[in-house]
């Protein structure tokens, strides 16, 4: 196969742990040719979706070398070029990322396989999903009115407060009721009503990990990466300095999983990544899923492998 992977500047790559340098080691090791881009270089020309592309050489698949692509000249082509374009790039969530899924719309009319699906990618808010779920999930309110954010924080005692577009661990506040603080973190995260914000009962399973577990061609990996806070704080996310201890999926892992795996991929989200915390599904990250290579690492479970796999059966398909 030709793929096209549209990724983050590849210096910023860190090799030993990122997710789609995996993929792309095994995609190479099996003769596919690959190609990639950034998400600035996406344009439309002529009612056509294309990308300033050039081809990538692996130099080192082991994830321990600075030094470790070549890259050829640069060339505009159609994305309807490639057998498969994957959507690499990180969030945030921003404007630039929706008229990305636009473009990228384009090209899927047009022919081109594109995971995931753009359009999905653009109806599953990775916080606001899981309403689709409610049977999973703990408490939650979405709203800009501050008053009712205080409310929800005084009938349960302790909530987490999330922007919608966040990522990472980053604006994820802990109130607690009777915290003098209390205002101003309702403040500083609906800015007087003008955002969104996502409160969340909070959930002291926190302790023994946020769960990554992941669905890969509507079908869950057997392990679940536990995203262990460090000493003192609410947030798991190794970004926020969590630490990743790999683990078989529990019965309720499993039973999350199973339910919504081919539920989402029946829509086009060939790689899903669940955030599961004690019995309770938190997030649904649809954009640029992680963890591969700390699974990979920790257990042997072949991640990038099944996920090749699985790009492959839907290019055949």
């Amino acid at each position: 196969m030709r793929v096209l992977i549209i990724l983050d500047p590849l210096p910023e790559l860190k090799t030993y742990k990122d997710s789609s340098y995996a993929m792309m080691v095994e995609m190479a090791a099996r003769g596919h040719r690959l190609y990639m881009c950034e998400q600035r270089e996406l344009a439309l020309e002529g009612g056509a979706a294309v990308a300033c592309t050039r081809s990538l050489e692996l130099l080192d698949t082991t994830g321990t070398q600075d030094d470790w692509y070549r890259l050829g000249e640069a060339s505009v082509q159609p994305l309807t070029a490639f057998d498969a374009v994957l959507m690499r790039k990180d969030p945030p969530f921003d404007m630039e990322y929706v008229y990305s899924t636009y473009l990228l719309e384009v090209a899927s009319r047009a022919g081109a396989r594109v995971f995931n699906d753009p359009r999905a990618v653009r109806n599953h808010n990775e916080k606001l999903s899981i309403a689709e779920f409610p049977q999973f999930t703990a408490p939650t309110i979405v709203t800009r009115d501050p008053a009712r954010l205080r409310s929800f924080v005084e009938e349960r005692g302790e909530a987490v407060f999330k922007l919608l577009d966040g990522m990472g661990g980053a604006s994820i506040f802990r109130a607690r009721q009777g915290d003098p603080n209390l205002s101003v973190i309702i403040e500083t995260m609906c800015q007087f009503g003008a955002r969104t914000v996502m409160a969340q009962a909070y959930l002291p399973q926190i302790v023994d990990g946020d769960k990554r577990v992941l669905l890969i061609g509507g079908a869950p990996v057997p392990y679940a990466l536990a995203r262990i806070p460090k000493a003192g704080e609410a947030r798991g996310n190794l970004a926020a300095g969590g630490t990743g201890r790999a683990q078989p999926l529990s019965a309720r892992d499993r039973e999350i999983a199973e339910t919504l795996a081919p539920i989402l991929a029946a829509r086009g989200l060939l790689l899903v990544g669940l955030d599961v915390i004690g019995d309770c599904l938190t997030e649904i990250n649809v954009t640029s899923p992680t963890c591969f290579q700390e699974i990979m690492q920790q257990t042997g479970c072949p991640v990038a492998g099944l996920f090749v796999d699985a790009l492959e059966r839907a290019v055949g398909g």
